[in-house]
């Protein structure tokens, strides 16, 4: 894993090399073993890498990585796990190689399919190479020939790269904070789409010029300019086989199968290898076969104080009992309220994005102790829920035959009741997300579980302006438009997991594991995510991922000779912090100061009186806006880290 960032210009900058030396200094946390800055003849295109060594850990494997032609440059960031099967394809057309790494493998790859063609690669052909590397990956390709350079995204977007395409030219990076951030305008549409969903769908950030390159795309770039974007991976709702009449046995007996396939494949590595225990069943699964290849296989874990507050059961019993089932060593990081309160405006930072998810802190704290351990790469249970079905959002859209069939009266009435009930119940949460979209038809439907606030509710926290701005648009408008170009007769749950996997897996829970993990130099890599488990999973009958109450089931049972019964059905919970007692207790000044009427009225995004009558609401327990109130914190820090302190910004594209 590593960190990536470069540039093209229409024409030779004498800046150019400053703001690349500024931008991979930025990215060091990512790559503390080693950098590298490449220039073209004219300066006009710069390639800059910081490497966090895992693949051959001598100076063979730096980067910008040079094809020995000298016509093609790489910088990659991720990891590439079936390289040995693509070096020996390479060999036989009479490649060699001066490394042992995944990076030099994907050079000449790339310049194979260059190489044998008069102009630049089609967009199919390229489609064809990238979709033979199983792995995770942002990269950027030159071919200093043509000058054209290349950018290309993992499938599943577990690798972030943002770019900013402005008139001095293009800019990308693996992270926000070390593009240029002069003159950032505010984008009212993705702020709403962060207050609504607590993330941003799609390819938005805050800022209008900064935007990412979705997963499982791929850009070209010449002279400055964005040329063209295009998808490369196919990422719409499949149809699986839904014959009730199937025999689970070859289902279970594959995903277990391709499971400790995946996991194995991604233990390749010349540094020591860990995990995440959390105790619940995906990392679970991911430790149970990772130790059949390493057997003193060192475990991370978390202990929060306060956690079952805020309706988080205890996982440290559940960690301990996996780990003494398994015979791995476990690791407890213990950490309070107090202590992760006060690291929340360093998260934002670090994540580059406003997600309103305590979460991420957990990730940190636990990469930093694996790095102070040793530990340089650790697997998690990542993107299970999200293939196999595991959140309570997946029950209800299966339960949706036994109300839906109601007249459209009645289900809003279903709606109404149940938005009035206490939402300070873990109980009565549920039943108000279960019937929030009662009222709305087919897709609307399914893209309103991912929402946190009523839009007449949020409409009252904007001011006039902030509204105005928003025209037409809609939050869930990036969800509504993929839908609308997939197989109409996908199944409901099917096609709620395409939102899993195209959305709330790489716009929330995989760019916070990335960014946290790696702000203290650590790989994580996430084996449910492999392409040919995941090709399979999305083949698999709908009634043996959700059968009846039970969740991932089929993953259950390809566990059940594995793990203990009650580790397995454990009930679903969270990865998460206090935060509603946070926000009560350790952050309540925190909270109002961030919000204070003179600084949401200097700001001019959120009405004052309407967010303090949220606060004073939520702090008398009438109503549950928790995340709402992070929210809306959490988008006015990142304005004053991002927008307020550009002044003084080393990244600038103009001079």
């Amino acid at each position: 894993m590593c960190g990536i960032t470069g540039f093209s210009l229409p024409t030779e900058s004498s800046s150019s090399s400053h703001w690349l030396d500024a931008s991979v200094s930025c990215l060091n946390h990512r790559g503390p073993d080693d950098s590298g800055k490449f220039y073209s003849n004219n300066a006009s295109i710069g390639l800059g890498h910081t490497r966090l060594s895992i693949l051959d850990l001598s100076t063979q494997g730096h980067q910008p990585m040079m094809s020995s032609c000298k016509n093609y440059a790489l910088i990659f960031n991720g990891e590439i796990y079936n390289y040995i099967e693509l070096r020996s394809y390479l060999r036989s057309l009479g490649y060699s190689f001066s490394s042992d790494s995944d990076t030099e493998v994907l050079l000449y790859l790339l310049v194979d399919l260059f190489d044998r063609q008069d102009s630049t690669p089609s967009n199919d052909l390229l489609s064809s190479v990238l979709k033979r590397l199983n792995g995770i990956f942002s990269l950027a390709f030159l071919d200093l020939r043509s000058s054209f350079l290349l950018l290309a995204r993992d499938a599943f977007g577990v690798k972030p790269l943002y770019y900013r395409d402005s008139p001095s030219g293009f800019f990308f990076s693996s992270e926000v904070k070390s593009l240029p951030l002069d003159n950032l305008e505010l984008d009212p549409i993705s702020l709403e789409r962060y207050l609504t969903f607590l993330w941003c769908p799609g390819a938005g950030t805050p800022a209008k010029e900064i935007r990412c390159l979705e997963p499982g795309h791929a850009a070209w770039v010449a002279n400055g300019d964005l040329l063209d974007s295009f998808l490369w991976a196919k990422s719409r709702p499949q149809q699986p086989c839904r014959s009730i009449f199937l025999h689970p046995k070859p289902f279970i007996a594959t995903t277990e199968s391709l499971l400790r396939q995946a996991v194995h494949r991604q233990l390749v590595a010349d540094v020591p290898v860990g995990s995440f225990l959390s105790g619940g069943l995906d990392s679970s699964s991911i430790v149970a076969f990772a130790r059949e290849s390493i057997p003193d296989l060192r475990c991370f874990t978390i202990k929060v104080s306060g956690n079952r507050t805020d309706g988080f059961s205890d996982d440290l019993p559940y960690s301990r009992r996996v780990a003494a089932h398994l015979g791995v060593s476990l690791d407890v990081v213990e950490v309070d309220a107090a202590s992760m309160a006060a690291c929340v405006e360093e998260m934002v930072w670090q994540l580059d994005e406003p997600l309103a998810d305590p979460a991420p802190l957990n990730v940190l704290y636990i990469s930093r102790l694996a790095r102070e351990q040793g530990i340089k790469v650790l697997l998690s249970g990542a993107g299970g829920d999200d293939l196999f079905s595991g959140y309570r959002r997946h029950l209800a859209v299966c339960s949706h035959r036994y109300w839906t069939w109601l007249p459209h009266r009645l289900r809003l009435h279903l709606h109404q009741l149940t938005s009035n009930l206490n939402s300070r119940s873990p109980l009565c949460r549920r039943l108000r997300k279960a019937f929030s979209g009662a009222h709305l038809d087919g897709d609307a439907r399914l893209a309103n579980y991912f929402r946190w606030i009523e839009r007449p509710d949020l409409y009252r926290l904007l001011t006039p302006a902030f509204r105005d701005a928003l025209g037409q648009a809609q939050a869930e408008d990036p969800m509504l438009t993929y839908l609308s170009r997939s197989c109409s007769e996908a199944h409901p749950l099917d096609r709620m997991l395409a939102l899993e996997q195209r959305f709330f897996l790489p716009d929330h829970n995989l760019t916070y594991t990335d960014k946290m993990s790696m702000a203290v130099g650590v790989e994580v890599r996430v084996p449910f995510l492999d392409s040919d488990l995941a090709t399979f999973a999305a083949q698999i009958p709908n009634h043996f991922k959700q059968r009846g109450r039970e969740g991932k089931w089929v993953l259950k049972k390809a566990m059940e000779p594995f793990l203990p019964h009650d580790v397995i059905y454990r009930p679903k919970t969270g990865f998460g912090a206090p935060l509603r007692s946070w926000l009560t207790i350790e952050l309540r000044d925190w909270l109002r100061a961030t919000l204070s009427p003179d600084r949401l009225r200097s700001r001019g995004l959120f009405d004052p009186q309407g967010v303090h009558r949220l606060i004073d609401s939520n702090e008398a327990g009438t109503i549950d806006a928790s995340y709402t109130l992070f929210s809306l914190a959490c988008i006015e820090i990142w304005c004053r880290r991002f927008i307020d302190h550009t002044e003084s910004s080393m990244f600038s594209t103009s001079g």
